[in-house]
């Protein structure tokens, strides 16, 4: 105990250099954790929102069914098979059949995908409830509020929509707005109107056909008697969401390498600094039997010890902003759906207990081999030519 004692009699003692190099890596703590937090709570968010409101468990797709590939849906629908008839009845899975359709509000033209859903559903968490209407002269359709916005449409309107059945055959019909959802999941929403799973199918003349099934969560995906069926898993359907803060985060650690070479630029000199000034002191210690090894322990110790201070000071004046922050969240500005998230009003950053850890270790690893670099000239030294003041 006799080094860390001295390490940090020796370190307090040099004062204002200490403290300066102390809060400039207390600031690299804070803004690590504080930035990958906020990137955590956006994939976090963001996972949630789309696996609530679309992919649930996973998902089952017709084999000519490619969501990217707008040419293939005409011929992206199917019969059922049992197995999934069987899931459908159970609750566990929920059937989807995509049309492509127009609509013209206000005199205008606009391209919408015409989803049907059983509105009884409980696998996804879009209110599909609402499209459970006795009418028949109008067909029930739910809209989410970036359709609204962008059609100029509002609850209880009624428009004109035309689609092609599987005949090749264009046909249309009256469509009720009958409620306007709110959700974060863009991909639900956007150019996009929910129908009755039952009338769609037999407007299109597709009895029983679906383009895709959606498993509910925690469900166990079948693996026999789906044949032109694929299943899709979460980690397939959250590619892009993960691949786009896995960029995100990468970007951002520029400006923690930035962050970290500032402090251990300071660490560095301030190591070579002390070694130099601190020449006979070294040579004193060793003459009353401090081995070359324990100098050179004391002093990268002594350097060690400032990522140390830092996560104390860190911990004094980051931890209730953090807190705060983590418990109002960041507000989001309004045009954050045009970045293709799937974020609501504000975005609340998860700090975990291995982002805090982690970031501790990476910080004092670095600050040890920084620190330690320097004092690799004392190796060489004679106490002889260290108590004269000389370096050899």
């Amino acid at each position: 105990m006799v080094i860390p004692r001295l390490a940090l009699k020796n370190l307090l003692g040099a004062g204002i250099r200490t403290w300066l190099n102390v809060v400039v890596l207390s600031f690299a703590f804070v803004a690590i954790i504080g930035l990958q937090g906020i990137y955590e709570g956006m994939n976090n968010q963001a996972v949630n929102a789309l696996t609530d409101a679309e992919y649930g468990g996973g998902q089952y797709w017709q084999e000519n069914y490619d969501p990217y590939e707008p040419l293939s849906l005409p011929d992206a629908h199917a019969p059922l098979p049992e197995a999934l008839i069987g899931l459908k009845d159970e609750g566990l899975a929920a059937p989807v059949l995509i049309v492509q359709g127009t609509i013209y509000p206000s005199g205008r033209i606009q391209p919408v995908l015409i989803k049907g859903i059983d509105p009884e559903q409980s696998v996804i968490s879009i209110p599909t409830h609402f499209l459970d209407s006795e009418e028949d002269v109008k067909l029930p359709a739910l809209i989410g509020t970036r359709m609204a916005k962008n059609a100029g449409l509002k609850k209880g309107d009624i428009i004109t929509v035309r689609w092609r059945d599987a005949k090749g055959t264009f046909d249309a019909k009256d469509v009720c707005i009958v409620q306007v959802m709110r959700t974060t999941a863009q991909s639900v929403d956007l150019g996009q109107i929910w129908v009755p799973l039952k009338k769609i199918q037999e407007l299109a003349r597709m009895p029983n056909e679906a383009s895709l099934v959606v498993l509910a969560k925690d469900t166990e995906p079948l693996k026999e008697g789906l044949a032109g069926w694929d299943f899709k898993n979460l980690g397939f359907l959250l590619k892009d969401i993960t691949e786009l803060v896995e960029a995100k985060t990468v970007g951002s650690s520029i400006m923690y390498v930035i962050l970290l070479l500032l402090a251990m630029l300071a660490i560095f000199d301030t190591q070579v600094l002390s070694i130099f000034r601190r020449r006979k002191e070294m040579g004193t210690l060793m003459a009353l039997g401090f081995t070359r090894a324990k100098v050179i322990k004391l002093f990268t110790l002594e350097g060690a010890m400032h990522g140390v201070l830092a996560a104390l000071v860190a911990a004094i004046y980051g931890t209730p902003l953090l807190i705060i922050f983590a418990k109002k969240g960041w507000a989001m500005p309004e045009n954050v759906d045009s970045y293709g998230f799937a974020l609501g009003d504000k975005l609340i950053p998860i700090y975990g207990v291995g982002l805090i850890i982690g970031t501790i270790v990476l910080v004092l690893v670095v600050t040890t081999i920084v620190s330690f670099l320097p004092t690799r000239k004392i190796a060489k030294l004679k106490p002889t030519d260290a108590l004269r003041g000389r370096m050899s």
